[in-house]
């Protein structure tokens, strides 16, 4: 049961509660990014980039800097 939990974590090099904070706070930049959307929807005026430009953040907090592995293959690789 336990590697329900700590499968995924693992396999990105983080632990349970490490990944637990990283995917919360993925998770709340995304819900303020949806909100400036909708607003953005009604309100043309306001938050005209602020939605590209969170998501432009959170790719590269994601994808382009990411510092773990996030294959496992490639971090025995780098271990043997």
């Amino acid at each position: 049961m336990q590697k329900l939990f700590t499968q995924h974590p693992e396999t990105v090099g983080e632990t349970y509660f490490q990944h637990m904070y990283s995917a919360s706070s993925f998770g709340l930049k995304m819900l303020g990014g949806a909100f400036c959307c909708f607003v953005h929807a009604i309100l043309p005026f306001m938050f005209e980039k602020k939605g590209s430009e969170m998501i432009t953040d959170l790719h590269d907090r994601m994808v382009t800097n990411r510092h773990r592995s996030t294959e496992p293959a490639a971090a025995e690789a780098k271990t043997t």
